[in-house]
């Protein structure tokens, strides 16, 4: 079963410490997300359909709102991943242009080799995460920053982005997808007709949902469970004492089992143990 070891809330995202030994689902995040091997044995993560290794040189990198997966294969034994997700306005922050972070082309490429600078980064982070007590913020998001600028500089086009004036990842071509995506994204939860919602931008069902994956790369369901897996993630962050069957209900789940059961397939922990685990830097 798959665990939690540590994980670290606020205003860039959030980072985790993965022990994993099952496979995930295919979903996507707003954020972009950088996927690394702590320990344990070389593993898989799938993107858009192609098979990507993660090892102790390597690094897979996932665009926002690019579908992908833990590609674990039965039988085979835990791997401990550095999971990061981060979040476009703090880079932006940072540094103007990587706003541009945000968009579905700011990696070059999914899968890179590590240089020995990048691999001692983030082992120092990951050193870090599994040392007993609290974590300044600074020191946490200094070193979180100098990893992700090193892989940034090599492996991202984001000066030649920011000088196109690109639009953002969800400013999607087809005006009714970007339509669709605002009503699917502000839905209430469990509440998502979307066979309605294809009649409102003027498509059949068929056609919407072929023209959607065709755009967005995701199903429409996918979007739905991208919005609650942000929604779950902010309401943990900020009831950190607050009832897991409150959030369960909240988010249109009849039993909290099943809020569970989808909160694992997506993340690889389940609620409870993840709001144990979490530093929060929110506040």
């Amino acid at each position: 079963m798959s665990n939690a070891y540590r994980i670290f809330h606020g205003g860039f995202g959030r980072i985790a410490l993965l022990d994993m030994d099952e496979p995930l689902v295919p979903h996507a995040h707003s954020e972009c997300h950088v996927l690394l091997k702590a320990t344990g044995r070389n593993t898989f993560f799938s993107v858009r359909g192609r098979r990507l290794p993660l090892t102790d040189n390597t690094a897979v990198l996932v665009n926002a709102w690019e579908p992908h997966y833990y590609d674990h294969q039965a039988g085979e034994s835990e791997s401990v991943i550095l999971a990061l997700y981060i979040e476009p306005r703090w880079l932006a922050a940072l540094q103007t242009d990587l706003s541009t972070s945000a968009r579905p082309d700011f990696f070059s490429q999914p899968c890179i080799e590590l240089t020995p600078r990048m691999r001692r980064q983030a082992d120092i982070l990951i050193d870090e995460m599994l040392s007993f007590g609290p974590k300044p913020r600074e020191k946490m998001e200094s070193m979180l920053f100098e990893l992700l600028i090193s892989i940034v500089e090599k492996h991202s086009d984001w000066h030649h982005l920011a000088r196109l004036k690109a639009g953002l990842a969800n400013d999607f071509y087809d005006a009714r997808i970007r339509r669709a995506t605002g009503i699917i994204l502000e839905a209430p939860p469990g509440e998502l007709d979307l066979d309605a919602i294809a009649r409102q931008c003027g498509l059949s069902r068929a056609h919407f949902y072929s023209l959607f994956k065709k755009t967005t790369g995701m199903t429409p369901q996918m979007l739905a469970n991208m919005g609650r897996m942000r929604s779950a993630f902010q309401w943990l962050s900020d009831n950190r004492q607050g009832s897991l069957g409150e959030l369960s209900l909240a988010l249109g789940f009849s039993e909290q089992g099943h809020f569970t059961r989808f909160f694992r397939r997506h993340i690889g922990a389940a609620p409870s143990q993840y709001q144990r685990v979490m530093d929060d830097y929110s506040r």
